[in-house]
Parts: structure tokens; C-alpha cells; sequence
């Protein structure tokens, strides 16, 4: 039920109503397994669909014309009227949602029920009509902006090969996956330049040699995930592990485990904090809209990196040179090491909500308690960041460097993202 609703005159939604639709989203990907890079462009244009509407109606939030890159230029026919434009941004992401998922259908289901509620607190059938029409004009505008971005050419690239050379990634057990989304960086960016506009430092150079940099790395990863980990540093790599690809042994059957994404639990967070907040609907929006576009930037130019470094995973060159028997905390996601995917997402995501909600925001994350992960209590978004990328390390699955500079990517671009979206002196 839609308990935000307001029993004035004119009913209103609140910021509760755009976080329900987001963790619709978010249980959608986790049934169809939705991959972390796929999974914030869904959020990305979702959200868009919903902050055009706001930014039609709403003089004090920026249209985003000029500030996204080919973003189109928007016309609502006169003959669009009667609607209330805040069930039309609710009802735009879901048409928008509903047209994007592979399983989007399912979301009818909650709108039929979202609905209901509306007209239980005061929207005519009149309204709500006029609210739809609406919201599926600006869906329809937005899902032909999202198929411009070129990732649906994606499919027609022959199949990725893995390079097997000295040092490079490799399938890793118990699943062996084929890589994911190796061509992510051909799509167009809403924000950056290019996918390559912050590149990070080189990884450390591969090496066999014991007495190489590499190799202490190595050992470094070896000594700690091995059984250096205290019980709370094994908590908090296992609340960020966010891996949707988690695939469990049961004798001789292998058993998917079904998690959250990276993306999806920084969205998660973005509503509990506009929710503490008590953040308007607009304002609400606005956060949203800015974290998920800043969500499917980095995830672009971080996986330009993952396959333009290629380097290989703890997990293969612990085993292969050390000890055949090493396994990971955590298990290792299917696609190249470096750069360090949650440290990149995580810090661009609390640069962004720290510009909205301050520095010293306290919050409890409960993002994953559906899935036995217990809530987590922290003093501020970037000390939430630091703890998601420091846990890639004690989890085994990521080396030191591929953290420090993910910190660094992920900082560059949050900042981009901001000034761009605010119109401010680029950095």
C-alpha cells in the first residue's frame, strides 16, 4: 500500500513512493540475475524518466538538456493536461523500469497496487488517467534516448576470448563463468567525455619473480584472506560481497545464490538516507537520478579498465604459485581484477550523496536484511565507501592497488558528475 500519500485536498506522494519502485527494481534484478554494469543503467534511465517529469513541472529542478550527453530535448503536447505530475514521475520509472527489465512485466503487478492506494487517499480515476498518459509520453521519449546508447549493438561483437597469456584473467571456480559485459565501455556515457576520461595509475606489473612487487602482493593477499581476517573484518566483507554470480557446491550440484548488486545497494542507501532526511519528492528524485547516473558512469569507465588491464585474479596466482588448496572469503566474480569494481562505485556514489545530505550523515544500512545480512550502522557515506572497498581485500577476490585506486576513480568521477549536473567549474 501507498501509505505516503497525503490526505489533503490534493493528495501527494513522498519520497517513500520513489524508493518503493526503486527496491521494486532491485528484487526484479536480483530474480532475473541482473549483472552490476546492466543493473545501474536500468536505474539510470529509470530514474531519468522520473526526474523529466519532476523537471517539467518543478521550476526548481534543472532540466537535463545540455547536461547529459545527447540528452533530447523534450516537448509535452498541450493536450497533456489533468495529470498530477508527482504520480507521473512515479509512473513514468515504472513504465520505464517495466519496458527495460527482463522481467519488468511483473512490475504491472505492483503498479495495479500502487494504484489502488492512490485512489483510496483521494486521485481520481480522472487524474490517474491523465497521470498515465503522461508518464508513458516521457517513457516513451526516454527508453528511445536508452536504446540510442548503443549497448543493444553489444550482442552483435563476436564472442569475448579469453587471452590466456602470462598474467591475465582467467574463469575462476566453481561455476567458471564466461566473462560479463566485456564490451560495456562502447556505450555511451551520460557525464564522462569518454569511457577512458579518468584513467587510473597501471596496475603493479605481473610477476613470478618472489622478489617482485607482484608477488608481494601476492602474499600480502595470501597471509590476510587466508587466515589473517578477524571475525569482523570476515562481517564486513561478507556485507559488502553485493555478488548476484555467488554460486554455491552441494556434493555434486551447483546452487545459485541470488544477491543484490553494488549498484542496487547504493540505491538501497540513497532511500534510507532521503527517507531519514525527510527529502521532498522532487528532492528525492533528484538524489536518485544524480547517484544512478553517477552509478552507470563508473561503472563504464571502471570496466574500461577491468578489460583494458586484464589482469588476472588472487584466487588464480595464489594457487597457481603458492598454494593449490587457497580459497577466497568471498567468491570471485566473473570478470578481470583491476580496477576494483565497489570501490569505484562506492566512493562516486557517497561523493554524490554527501554533496546532497552532508558529511557527517549517520544512518543504519538495512539494505540487505531480506537476504541475512544484519543492518550496519555508519557515521557517514564515505566511511560506508571505505569500508565496501577495503572489504574487496579482506574478501580475497582484490588486490591493494586495485582498491587505493578505485578510491581515486571512483572520487574523480562522483566530483564530475556533481559539477556537471550543477553546471559548476569541471575538475
Amino acid at each position: 500500500m501507498v501509505s505516503s500519500c497525503s490526505k489533503k485536498n490534493k493528495p501527494e506522494l513522498t519520497n517513500r513512493d520513489v524508493g518503493k519502485v526503486i527496491s521494486q527494481m532491485s528484487d526484479l534484478m536480483v530474480h532475473d540475475v541482473t549483472n552490476p554494469p546492466l543493473a545501474a543503467r536500468f536505474f539510470a534511465y529509470t530514474c531519468l524518466a522520473g526526474y523529466e517529469v519532476v523537471s517539467e513541472n518543478d521550476k526548481h529542478v534543472k532540466r537535463m538538456q545540455g547536461i547529459l550527453n545527447e540528452y533530447p530535448v523534450i516537448k509535452v503536447p498541450k493536450q497533456i493536461s489533468g495529470y498530477n505530475y508527482q504520480l507521473s514521475s512515479v509512473l513514468a520509472m515504472m513504465e520505464t523500469a517495466g519496458k527495460l527489465q527482463p522481467s519488468g512485466s511483473l512490475l504491472l503487478k505492483y503498479e495495479d497496487t500502487f494504484l489502488d492506494s492512490c485512489r483510496r487517499i483521494g486521485f481520481s480515476d480522472e487524474v490517474i488517467d491523465s497521470s498515465k498518459h503522461y508518464a508513458k509520453f516521457i517513457s516513451t521519449k526516454i527508453l528511445a534516448y536508452a536504446k540510442a546508447d548503443k549497448y543493444r549493438q553489444i550482442s552483435n561483437y563476436p564472442r569475448y576470448k579469453i587471452k590466456r597469456t602470462l598474467g591475465s584473467w582467467e574463469v575462476t571456480p566453481p561455476a567458471y563463468l564466461v566473462p560479463v559485459e566485456p564490451y560495456f565501455n562502447t556505450i555511451r556515457t551520460l557525464t564522462l567525455d569518454s569511457a577512458s576520461q579518468f584513467l587510473p595509475d597501471p596496475p603493479i606489473p605481473f610477476s613470478a619473480d618472489k622478489k617482485s612487487a607482484f608477488y608481494k602482493y601476492l602474499l600480502l593477499n595470501y597471509a590476510k584472506s587466508g587466515n589473517g581476517l578477524s571475525q569482523e573484518e570476515k562481517n564486513t566483507a561478507n556485507f559488502w560481497d553485493c555478488n548476484p554470480f555467488n554460486v554455491q557446491n552441494e556434493g555434486h550440484m551447483l546452487f545459485a545464490l541470488k544477491k543484490i548488486s553494488p549498484g542496487a545497494h547504493w540505491m538501497g542507501i540513497t532511500n534510507i538516507a532521503c527517507n531519514q532526511a525527510k527529502t521532498s519528492f522532487s528532492k528525492t528524485i533528484e538524489i536518485n537520478t544524480v547517484v544512478a547516473v553517477g552509478l552507470l558512469d563508473c561503472f563504464i569507465c571502471c570496466w574500461d579498465d577491468k578489460y583494458r588491464t586484464n589482469r588476472i585474479r588472487p584466487e588464480t596466482a595464489i594457487r597457481r604459485y603458492i598454494d593449490a588448496s587457497w580459497k577466497p572469503l568471498l567468491q570471485t566474480p566473473p570478470f578481470p581484477e583491476y580496477i576494483s569494481g565497489h570501490s569505484v562505485v562506492s566512493t562516486t556514489s557517497a561523493v554524490i550523496l554527501t554533496h546532497y545530505l552532508g558529511d557527517n550523515f549517520k544512518y543504519t544500512d538495512s539494505v540487505e536484511v531480506s537476504f541475512g545480512i544484519p543492518p550496519r550502522h555508519f557515521d557517514s557515506f564515505y566511511q560506508a565507501a571505505k569500508q565496501a572497498a577495503i572489504s574487496r581485500f579482506w574478501g580475497g577476490i582484490h588486490f591493494m592497488d586495485a582498491v587505493d585506486n578505485g578510491i581515486i576513480q571512483g572520487t574523480k568521477v562522483g566530483n564530475w558528475v556533481i559539477n556537471k549536473v550543477n553546471g559548476t567549474k569541471k575538475s
